[in-house]
């Protein structure tokens, strides 16, 4: 299935109506800005399901290093590792915005992916669809300069394409992060960024904004 025809699927199926009707094991819960939701090490028993806000997820290696490896938006799930037997998280995840997040227990989410065959349909597709875009974050790795990474970075940020907009704000987010994400250095990141700005690509107005045409540079050979 195509993500295209995955965000679809889950835009037929009502999930945000579907998820409010489990019966018990779930719970609605807000988190402010930087506050830390689940933390690396900890017992996995549940999966999060963001109603809205933007969550981080991050990796601290033995050495203390920390890497950003995702930046998940409303109508995401994370945490979905407890499901295939993961006893312990593998990342923690931190609130880039105010977020409302709903939790659901590992027993409520497997009883209703063997029993609703929509949700659990809904929920493969998604699954795949996240998949497929770690994929091409490894060849971006790999095959790509740090300045394409960063363009990249950025037009996921800002869901570039969704809804049909051409330039989209992005909440603040730090140029350390940018650089865990994009695998490169702060100066770098700040480099780039200065380019992005006096070309158009970007601007500051409070937010940082994001136009559709910073594309160009991902597609530049």
């Amino acid at each position: 299935m195509t993500p295209v025809a995955a965000a679809k699927k889950r835009r037929e199926f009502d999930l945000q109506t579907f998820l409010s009707t489990i019966d018990g094991g779930r719970t609605i819960v807000a988190f402010p800005n930087k506050r830390t939701i689940f933390t690396q090490g900890e017992s996995a028993d549940s999966v999060f399901y963001i109603q809205k806000g933007k969550v981080k997820l991050i990796v601290v290696a033995q050495n203390g290093k920390e890497a950003t490896i995702g930046i998940l938006n409303k109508g995401d799930f994370f945490g979905e590792g407890c499901l295939t037997g993961q006893p312990r998280r593998m990342c923690s995840a931190v609130a880039m915005t105010d977020c409302t997040v709903m939790r659901i227990d590992k027993k409520s989410m497997m009883d209703v992916i063997h029993r609703e065959r929509a949700f659990s349909d809904m929920f493969v597709a998604y699954l795949l669809t996240r998949n497929i875009r770690y994929e091409e974050d490894l060849v971006d790795q790999l095959f790509n300069s740090s300045e394409k990474r960063l363009a990249r970075v950025l037009l996921l940020l800002a869901q570039f394409g969704k809804d049909g907009k051409a330039e989209v704000a992005i909440p603040k987010i730090s140029q350390e992060t940018l650089a865990e994400m994009v695998g490169t250095t702060r100066s770098r990141v700040n480099f780039f960024m200065n380019r992005f700005r006096k070309l158009g690509f970007v601007r500051y107005n409070g937010e940082l904004e994001v136009n559709s045409s910073l594309l160009n540079v991902v597609l530049h050979d």
